[in-house]
């Protein structure tokens, strides 16, 4: 007989984990409270999906137990997807290491993942929100939910199975359905929360010169600090908005400003607009420039260097006179001007909400969790994957292949899950 397995959440993990499973010979079946699977997946990647990245390192995930994301990726690693996704038809390409399906269309992700899970026989119940998960005295799971129709009406339904994969998301693009009811779910069933924040997600800072600066896009430098301590760097090209920070550098250090704001510390980013001079050299090159066009207005001062926007700003902060030659600046003026150009100070007063960021930092705390099959160390034959749990990737890929593994690694396990306990009988 086959190992009947119920899968909570029709994400990305959750499809992975549909696979595997049905793949392994099981009996599966989705459960999805959002009229379609693979919402979320659409939107990944601007549209185009960054499957997963060639360059793995324990740096690229972030989590409570640090250790814990590379022993899941290890068993399941970028050649894995590629050749995954290959078996199934999706032709992927390379662009420097960042893997994306050929015709650069997230839909076809979807599409090749949709067309798999029926040819091997998966279930899908979409509409079906899952209220309770449970326990029966004959070690029968227990899955209770209020079931929706075509028409629109629910009613209360129940399912029985062997196992149960919790893939449900987390509180990141709820438009998408991640809602955060997965989490209730883990923490009925004795598991430990890690408060979910928003991470990949842009920064909200103090200040009136941000609604000037609103398009600016640039190379810069960010390092964030968390009281006085530095908690996280990042270059890339940052891009102002009208109330802050935002672009893939913003992104990367998120988390670290969500965890710091949750422990009520004060987060500054300080911004280094010339990345590749050290300050000396900077200062000794503005130097050079003053005097090389001495008559020029002030505000041209930094012209061909940055933009207008952001040079115009740099220069009032500076207390220059927009309008002076530049042979006026004087050398307390230029210390400042080269403050702000190395060491612009962003006062982060919050991240922007879920419904903004790409994923959460916290979870369900994966030390209650076996690596090697994602199989809880609370609950026998139940699984916790994807977005739930508290790890979190950087932008890249990381994120999706994190899904993969995970759900790779927990459907395998569970389809197996009655042949162990036959040979254990045995």
């Amino acid at each position: 007989m086959k190992n009947r397995i119920f899968i909570i959440g029709g994400g990305a993990s959750g499809m992975a984990a549909a696979f595997w499973a049905a793949r392994a010979g099981a009996d599966v079946t989705i459960l999805e409270h959002m009229d379609r699977v693979g919402k979320k997946l659409l939107s990944t990647g601007n549209g185009r999906c960054n499957l997963t990245n060639g360059y793995m390192a324990c740096h690229c995930f972030r989590s409570d137990e640090p250790d814990f994301p590379m022993k899941v990726i290890e068993q399941f690693g970028f050649e894995d997807t590629i050749e995954w996704f290959s078996g199934m038809g999706l032709e992927v390409k390379d662009r420097q290491g960042y893997y994306y399906p050929a015709s650069d269309q997230a839909s076809a992700v979807l599409d090749v993942l949709r067309m798999s899970l029926k040819e091997l026989g998966v279930k899908v119940i979409c509409g079906f929100s899952v209220t309770s998960v449970k326990k029966t005295s004959h070690e029968k799971w227990q899955i209770t939910g209020m079931h929706k129709d075509k028409s629109g009406s629910a009613e209360k339904e129940s399912l029985y199975g062997d196992c149960v994969i919790l893939a449900a998301g987390s509180k990141a693009a709820p438009s998408t359905g991640s809602d955060g009811s997965g989490y209730e779910l883990a923490k009925a069933l004795g598991h430990r929360i890690i408060r979910p924040l928003p991470a990949l997600v842009q920064l909200r800072c103090q200040g009136n010169y941000y609604k000037h600066l609103a398009g600016v896009r640039t190379d810069a430098l960010l390092t964030l600090y968390a009281g006085e301590k530095e908690e996280a760097k990042e270059r890339g090209e940052l891009q102002l908005t009208d109330y802050g920070l935002s672009g893939i550098p913003a992104f990367q250090i998120s988390r670290y400003a969500s965890k710091a704001l949750e422990a009520k510390r004060r987060v500054v980013v300080k911004i280094d607009f010339f990345p590749d001079r050290t300050a000396e050299e900077t200062r000794r090159f503005l130097d050079q420039r003053r005097k090389r066009f001495p008559e020029r207005a002030c505000e041209d001062f930094l012209t061909g260097l940055l933009n207008k926007k952001l040079s115009m700003v740099l220069l009032k902060l500076s207390d220059i006179c927009l309008t002076e030659p530049c042979r006026s600046i004087t050398r307390g003026q230029m210390d400042h001007l080269c403050r702000q150009l190395k060491e612009y100070q962003a006062l982060v007063q919050s991240v922007n909400p879920f419904p903004n960021a790409q994923v959460c930092c916290g979870g369900v705390d994966t030390r209650e969790m076996n690596p090697k099959t994602l199989e809880s160390r609370i609950q026998k034959d139940l699984y916790i994957i994807g977005e739930l749990l508290d790890v979190d990737g950087i932008c890249g890929g990381y994120n999706l292949q994190w899904a993969w593994a995970t759900g790779c690694l927990a459907g395998t396990a569970a389809a197996r899950a009655d042949t162990v306990k036959k040979e254990i009988r045995r």
